[in-house]
């Protein structure tokens, strides 16, 4: 298995709104930078793991779990997204599996 995907793990604790100016202050904190394998999840795979049919979700393959509280994650140099939406830890390696942000 190859990885050659770059994947950020950021966090959002420290954004807060402004009620003055109504918008969010602050920018994401990057927590972690490590390569993985990202492959898109199947119309099968994600009706029986997650009992939906539901696009833009991913498998990222790590090496080492991931230990800590993070609030999104990015794939490479995309600007898009990734919300987690569960984790699996088969023999080898640490899988998560996350959905697209789209708000």
């Amino acid at each position: 298995m190859r990885y050659g995907n770059v994947i950020r793990f950021y966090s959002e604790g420290s954004k807060k709104y402004n009620f003055q100016t109504s918008r969010s202050e602050g920018s994401p904190k990057l927590l972690l930078e490590v390569m993985g394998n990202v492959t898109d999840m199947g119309v099968d795979r994600s009706k029986n793991l997650l009992d939906s049919i539901s696009q833009g979700t991913k498998i990222v393959r790590l090496v080492e779990p991931v230990n800590f509280k993070w609030s999104y994650l990015t794939i490479d140099d995309s600007s898009k997204k990734y919300r987690l939406r569960t984790a699996l830890k088969p023999l080898k390696n640490y899988s998560l599996l996350v959905g697209e942000d789209v708000g």
